[in-house]
């Protein structure tokens, strides 16, 4: 009942699609693809470039400037200055899914990464977070993990299976959450609190972050809690897919207990 997404059989694919020339990024656009990523020679202009660039500024969208040698790495064929690849799923927006949860009775269980870009740690979090019945999880449009062919291999497909939802800024959609019902539970080391002693029967969105830097200050700010997993030994942290994990089967055990 979680999958969103609407796949023909058969339809499913191991590899991105790569997309190349300027003409048929623009068309690719166009017609709906999800871009994962966007690769730009460094100086290129004309006015097809522009057209293109003005497309971009309209959807919002970024891309990387790269050397001429990258692009060539990537195809020898005529990419014009251009390479799009393009994503094996199709992306979601939670302002859609929440309301079709709370229309099913259901009460939500989402996932928030910021800025996690390791693309085993995303494949494996999926792979956790589908088989616990998580609702969706949501990603930044910058600074996330790509949906690749490893990401889609690490979570054994279940990356076809539960809605993705990337989101312009986590911040704003944090806002929408709260301004929902939706309580926001962030794990983080800036607290006491335990990660056990949340109620997490009620509407909830954890949210982790990065093995580095962890959540923002943003969404630790806005948040209405801090938990962090208890550690008894000398290393202090834990792989953020074993992090996601914990935490997520912590919900699961209160909702069925």
């Amino acid at each position: 009942m979680r999958n969103f997404q609407h796949r023909e059989r058969g339809e499913k694919r191991e590899s991105n699609q790569m997309v190349f020339g300027i003409r048929a990024v623009i068309e690719a656009i166009d017609s709906g693809k999800e871009i994962e990523s966007l690769f730009v020679q460094r100086g290129l202009s004309g006015s097809l470039f522009l057209e293109l660039k003005s497309l971009l500024k309209e959807h919002n969208m970024g891309y990387q400037q790269v050397p001429i040698e990258k692009l060539n790495r990537i195809t020898r064929k005529n990419h014009q200055g251009v390479i799009a690849i393009i994503s094996p799923i199709t992306y979601q927006h939670i302002e859609d899914l929440l309301p079709v949860i709370y229309e099913r009775g259901e009460t939500p269980l989402l996932l928030m990464l910021d800025g996690v870009t390791d693309v085993r740690n995303m494949g494996a979090i999926a792979r956790t977070a589908e088989c616990a019945g998580v609702h969706a999880i949501i990603v930044p449009k910058k600074g996330s993990a790509e949906i690749n062919p490893d990401a889609i291999k690490t979570s054994a497909g279940a990356l076809y299976k539960i809605p993705v939802c990337r989101e312009d800024a986590l911040g704003r959609t944090a806002r929408f959450l709260i301004e929902s019902g939706v309580q926001l539970v962030v794990g983080t080391e800036k607290t006491q609190d335990s990660v056990y002693d949340v109620d997490y029967t009620v509407p909830t969105c954890i949210v982790l972050g990065a093995e580095d830097v962890g959540v923002s200050d943003d969404l630790i700010r806005v948040s209405d809690k801090l938990a962090k997993i208890p550690m008894f030994g000398e290393i202090k942290s834990l792989n953020v897919s074993v992090s996601a994990g914990i935490v997520i089967y912590e919900a699961i055990r209160q909702r069925h207990k």
